[in-house]
């Protein structure tokens, strides 16, 4: 089944009912069905047939959802873009993937068009006012391209930590059966208010954000640039009651000097993912805002939910949960062993979620998905209820003079400081011990604190070898699109 159906059937059982907004400008799903047919009509225009691949550099913003569900409502494949990609960046991803035509947000149009030129593809602008006339004049296509369940839905693109950038292949069935137990867990239907703070271009705000509101007959308010003061705004103006989000805008939100002067007693859940939540972030959210936090665990490549606490079952704090249905994890050593419970190893994943492939890398793909299992490159521990705790990336790990430090540990103790607001741990070149460990903090507005402070509170609570030896401050960790903190990009001053 064509994962465009979520909507076609979502707008046949109730057609005026609100599917999008940002801010005024609001679309039934009636209105959305319609232009999405309409955009399919402008595609076949611009010849592109069922297996092409289309890219996608728009931000949060109604035009996303319609070129999506249009593109594949025409048999296309959605290639998704970061809008702060630069030419160089977007020819790759749409030279790598073979797109024939890119849709591009207006403001970003000088990098668009020239990635675009330089790969060889069309380059249709989105414009307020001029792309609705383009589409509003294309031919409507009413049918929705028949799709089989391994038929190619969406090239993901993972954050290319080391070398270069692969294409996740995400199936129509990968997409559909994640957009369905998303939406089972967060408990959404027809009255679900969904904030679209996270970026669509991303796996974590498509799957949980728009495509399981969009499949539960919800809807889903956008905010284009997460801004905390804003996001509260939307939650009291538009009566939210489901957030999802990383770890760092929770903190915003949390910390928001203006925060008690909004409403926001309609959140009823909120999930979080991305990154690990600090175990007391989390804590003080919920006391705050009276809401239940739900905090998972996926990758691009699994579609992406791969374990979630679940609403109805015991939460554990610091945890990712337990797998979600149809899905199997578990951990396991170096040699693809398992591993003891209790003891740590890498995550290994398979289910209906795991993607069909890294597109056009057949090398990567078997390196990556080793006798059914997908190999994720995270680090954790399972407890006696099954439950999965993160203990780190494989490559964050430090090895500090034969003795395995993991930053997440070290995290967890600094945010339980008073004055710190985000904190990231680090491994740092170091001639006698191979690595030592490195911390990067972020002071809350107004507060005060030592370098000494600080490394003696985490010195009092862990063993010798893992308390961080540096410490600087800085006014803001550098973060990726969705807000998660970006360790490769932290930078250790002459000073430290």
């Amino acid at each position: 089944m064509n994962l465009a159906t979520i909507l076609t059937t979502s707008a046949a059982d109730d057609p005026d009912h609100l599917a999008v907004k940002l801010d005024d400008a609001e679309l039934s799903y009636a209105q959305l069905d319609r232009a999405t047919a309409r955009l399919a009509g402008l595609l076949a225009q611009h010849d592109v047939k069922r297996g092409d691949r289309v890219g996608v550099m728009l931000p949060n913003v109604p035009y996303f959802p319609l070129c999506y569900y249009g593109i594949l409502r025409a048999g296309g494949i959605v290639v998704p873009l970061n809008v702060l990609l630069k030419r160089r960046e977007v020819a790759f991803y749409l030279e790598d993937s073979g797109a024939r035509l890119l849709f591009a947000w207006h403001a970003f149009a000088e990098e668009a068009e020239a990635g675009a030129a330089d790969a060889g593809a069309e380059c249709l602008l989105v414009a307020p006012g001029e792309f609705d006339r383009a589409v509003g004049e294309a031919p409507a296509r009413d049918a929705v391209t028949e799709a089989d369940d391994g038929d190619t839905a969406v090239i993901l693109y993972t954050s290319g930590t080391t070398g270069t950038p692969k294409g996740a292949e995400l199936t129509h069935s990968n997409l559909l059966r994640n957009a369905k137990i998303s939406s089972g867990l967060f408990e959404l239907g027809e009255d679900a208010v969904t904030l679209g703070a996270l970026p669509l271009f991303h796996t974590f705000g498509q799957t949980c954000s728009m495509n399981a509101t969009i499949s539960s007959g919800g809807a889903l308010t956008l905010i284009p640039r997460f801004e905390p003061a804003k996001a509260l705004e939307i939650i009291q103006r538009d009566r939210v009651n489901v957030f999802q989000g990383v770890p760092t805008m929770y903190g915003a939100m949390l910390h928001e000097p203006d925060r008690e002067r909004f409403n926001t007693s309609t959140l009823r859940v909120c999930a979080s993912g991305g990154s690990a939540l600090p175990v007391e972030l989390l804590r003080a959210f919920e006391q705050s805002f009276h809401c239940k936090v739900l905090e998972g665990y996926g990758l691009s490549e699994t579609s992406p939910v791969a374990s979630f606490n679940h609403p109805d079952r015991e939460r554990k704090p610091g945890s990712i949960g337990t797998p979600v249905d149809g899905v199997e994890m578990k951990v396991v050593d170096d040699e693809d062993n398992d591993v003891a419970q209790g003891e740590v190893g890498e995550i290994v994943i398979r289910g209906h979620n795991v993607m069909k492939g890294y597109w056009g890398r057949p090398d990567a793909t078997e390196e990556a998905i080793r006798d059914g299992w997908f190999h994720s490159g995270d680090l954790a521990r399972v407890d006696a209820d099954g439950y999965f705790f993160i203990v780190d990336r494989k490559k964050d790990m430090i090895l500090r003079g034969g003795y395995n430090v993991y930053p997440r540990e070290i995290e967890e103790v600094l945010y339980e400081h008073p004055a710190v607001r985000e904190a990231a741990v680090v491994g740092l070149p170091h001639e006698e011990y191979g690595e030592e460990v490195g911390a990067a903090i972020a002071l809350k507005d107004g507060a005060d604190a030592s370098v000494e402070e600080l490394r003696e509170f985490v010195k009092r609570q862990v063993a010798a070898y893992k308390y961080p030896r540096e410490v600087w401050f800085v006014g803001e960790l550098p973060k990726g699109p969705t807000g998660k903190i970006l360790k490769r990009e932290i930078e250790r001053p002459a000073d430290a």
